[in-house]
């Protein structure tokens, strides 16, 4: 095992993966000899102030998105015990139990907590970043996130920040800071096609240069508390003289798939980031389980794609932004651009049927500040094709089955978490009203509520 990472060393501190349900506090040895109530202790044996025992809460909900089917449904009722939601209905047929604190959500809409399938928790580090000031900007970063309605993401590598993703995501599912419930790929794994003339950095992408090192590499990051596993099979893009797309493959194919092969074996999943060209198509018949970016996705790309029930995340605002003609202006003299390639190819993949696209933003505190990743909803409609209950569901119920948390969240049901936001309007009339979320629960807790003031 490579050394512990500067941000571990720093807080001299290792956390296993904690799952969605996160451990609950330990109690301190009785009797308490310390200032206040009793408190909880914490993995590293600090102590803080345990969460409030759990109540009964009721919403009403004037519309509520079923994030199964697609409809808005009218006057609905949601009892909450605790985290849970434990019962959801008509108003009609509801009783809100005695003593219930109300939440009147009757002029809103209700919907499932949103779920964001690339974020970059850590900005890039940069040689003059502190391990502490980096800390301190992800927290920063995810708090943003869940303001902004994101209740749960999946996190497409640190950044240069070692396994610090690690160590947000458990602080989180301990309580200990406010962030969306994460799943997180650590480093990253990429491709070294020459031998190594420096020591390999402990905080950035873990290069591999054999099937041997690719295998030790994917035990190391899950080992280490990765839940998913970040591959590059396709670098970078640039355009021939007569504008035809070209892209860079990185790993030989007997490495991707053994890459693949050993994320499956131990239980985990594979994301890819891929422009497109012959890396892309590798990535497919490997059976990387997200496809992340795909700007050269052809249809029969895509029809392997469904046929291997794979699930596509576009990132389509992070990579239509206006520096991407910025640089094909600056390569190509003007020439060529890669943004229509790109809308032409997700519009092709939502154009088929069975094909499975995420919602995923990309936000890396660069050119995508955290906090206003529903922009993607917005793309996704006007710019991919999906209607907005599909663009929706993109980021509800299709990101929680990718997770594998769809009996967790993803949809406003009974046993489920109580992840809910609220917008003031319809989105499905105006999908711009998840730019605009003024209300946000997480697990029966209040985050933010712009709606019913003392709530």
């Amino acid at each position: 095992m490579r050394c512990k990472s500067a941000m571990t060393a720093a807080f001299g501190i290792f956390i296993a993966a904690i799952p969605l349900w996160a451990q609950g506090p330990a109690a301190p040895p009785a009797p308490w000899r310390g200032a206040g109530a009793t408190p909880c202790v914490g993995t590293d044996g600090g102590v803080y102030q345990c969460p409030a025992a759990p109540r009964t809460r009721a919403v009403r909900a004037g519309r509520l998105f079923d994030s199964k089917t697609g409809r808005m449904l009218t006057r609905q009722v949601l009892v909450l015990q605790g985290e849970r939601i434990t019962e959801v209905g008509p108003d009609a047929q509801v009783r809100i139990p005695a003593g219930a604190q109300v939440i009147d959500l009757s002029q809103a809409t209700v919907l499932p907590g949103l779920i964001d399938a690339h974020t970059h928790m850590f900005n890039a580090r940069g040689p003059k970043m502190t391990t502490e000031g980096s800390v301190l900007i992800a927290v920063q970063n995810v708090r943003a996130d869940l303001r902004a309605g994101f209740t749960a993401a999946r996190d497409m590598s640190s950044h240069g920040n070692g396994y610090g993703d690690v160590e947000i995501r458990d602080a989180i599912n301990q309580g200990r800071i406010d962030g969306p419930r994460y799943q997180v790929s650590t480093l990253g794994i990429v491709w070294g096609a020459t031998p190594a003339t420096t020591p390999a950095n402990p905080l950035a992408s873990t290069v591999v240069r054999s099937v041997e090192d690719a295998r030790a590499a994917v035990r190391e990051q899950i080992g280490r508390g990765a839940d998913w596993i970040k591959l590059f099979p396709a670098g970078n893009y640039s355009f021939t003289a007569t504008g035809e797309a070209q892209y860079v493959v990185t790993y030989p194919m007997p490495v991707l798939q053994a890459l693949i092969d050993e994320t499956h074996r131990l239980g985990h999943k594979a994301g890819c980031h891929v422009y497109g060209g012959e890396g892309q198509k590798n990535a497919i018949i490997a059976g990387c389980d997200t496809i992340e970016h795909g700007f050269g996705l052809n249809q029969q790309q895509i029809d392997m794609m469904v046929a291997k029930t794979l699930y596509y995340d576009p990132t389509l605002v992070r990579y239509t932004e206006p520096y991407m003609d910025d640089n094909d202006d600056k390569n190509t003299g003007g020439k060529y651009r890669m943004i229509p390639i790109f809308e032409k190819a997700a519009r092709m993949a939502a154009a088929t049927k069975g094909i499975k696209i995420m919602m995923g933003s990309g936000v890396d505190g660069s050119t995508f500040p955290h906090g206003t990743q529903a922009l993607e909803f917005e793309w996704l409609v006007k710019r991919a094709g999906l209607s907005p209950a599909r663009a929706i569901q993109a980021g509800t119920t299709t990101n929680a089955e990718a997770l594998g948390w769809q009996d967790q969240i993803g949809s406003i049901d009974n046993g489920k978490y109580a992840d809910l936001v609220a917008v003031s309007g319809d989105p499905l009339a105006d999908i711009t009203e998840l730019q605009r979320v003024k209300f946000v629960m997480k697990g029966g807790k209040v985050v933010k509520n712009e709606l019913t003031p003392g709530r």
